[in-house]
């Protein structure tokens, strides 16, 4: 039933009695979401990407599973919606340019209403803002990151939105119209993030945790952990047992949906893109 899916949600949030929507419990569940349910693109890398019908990233999410914005978001929009909250969602997109105005659809965006006032709301973007911030054009810091919500004017044929700036970010800029969309506005681009050639998430394994001082980002075999006031550290995980005990420790991943063939094909595939990318630099 849906409900034991969100009992078991909750669980992994180490949510036990979430309450009555209000600003304080949206808050609070952005920021158990980040710390404890990590953007990973494993199933890609392994050639088995999940669909993002919401009620399946949820499953997935109550059984020790990550995903990447489309799952987590959807994910996070329904659980929300199933304790009252007010929320939207919308087609958005992330970029390296901090000028660009493009919103391609490559990211699913979230807008909540609690308390009478709105909330951007984000736990599908790696390096996100650790808490929910207002939807109201201002610069914002949390712990060190900077942010800044800035109104995106319409380009032609399309309505206005929303943008999120910062330095800090491994996309510098995420813009999203103010429109709401559906899970069917993202299924074409899914399905070519997830199994084309070209995708950034077929190419490289890529995971995101957050937390109040900072992010773990594994990519590959490298390891980094940024922290706005004591600065990025940086290591590569040279063996599968280091590598797999990564993903279960900084990024609290359950692993037992890896077989041993899993295991070896993961590992083997990170290395052989490693490798390749040692090459390229070094010539």
């Amino acid at each position: 039933m849906i409900s034991d899916i969100f009992d078991g949600y909750l669980r992994r949030l180490g949510v036990i009695d979430p309450g009555a929507p209000t600003t304080a419990g949206l808050f609070a569940l952005q920021r158990a979401h980040l710390e404890r349910i990590s953007y990973d693109t494993i199933d890609i890398q392994l050639g088995r990407p999940p669909g993002i019908d919401p009620e399946r990233s949820a499953r997935r999410i109550a059984a020790g599973r990550g995903g990447y914005c489309y799952h987590l978001n959807g994910a996070f929009a329904l659980l929300l919606e199933s304790l009252g909250y007010d929320v939207t969602r919308h087609v958005g997109g992330v970029y390296r340019d901090p000028a660009s105005r493009e919103v391609s659809g490559g990211h699913l965006a979230l807008t909540v209403r609690v308390d009478g006032a709105a909330y951007w709301v984000d736990v599908g973007f790696g390096d996100s803002p650790y808490e929910p911030l207002p939807l109201r054009e201002g610069t914002y810091e949390q712990g060190g990151f900077r942010y800044e919500m800035r109104r995106l004017e319409p380009l032609e044929g399309e309505g206005a939105g929303w943008s999120l700036l910062s330095p800090d970010m491994h996309m510098p800029r995420m813009n999203f119209r103010d429109a709401p969309a559906a899970t069917a506005d993202f299924e074409a681009l899914h399905s070519w993030l997830s199994t084309s050639p070209d995708s950034p998430f077929v190419r490289t394994l890529a995971l995101f945790r957050r937390d109040a001082e900072g992010v773990d980002v594994l990519r590959g075999r490298v390891l980094r952990r940024i922290d706005a006031l004591k600065g990025t550290t940086e290591r590569q995980l040279d063996t599968p047992e280091e590598f797999y005990e990564a993903l279960a420790t900084v990024f609290r991943r359950d692993n037992d949906d890896l077989t041993p063939e899993d295991r070896t094909a993961l590992w083997a595939r990170v290395t052989r893109a490693h490798e390749a990318r040692v090459t390229s630099r070094a010539g």
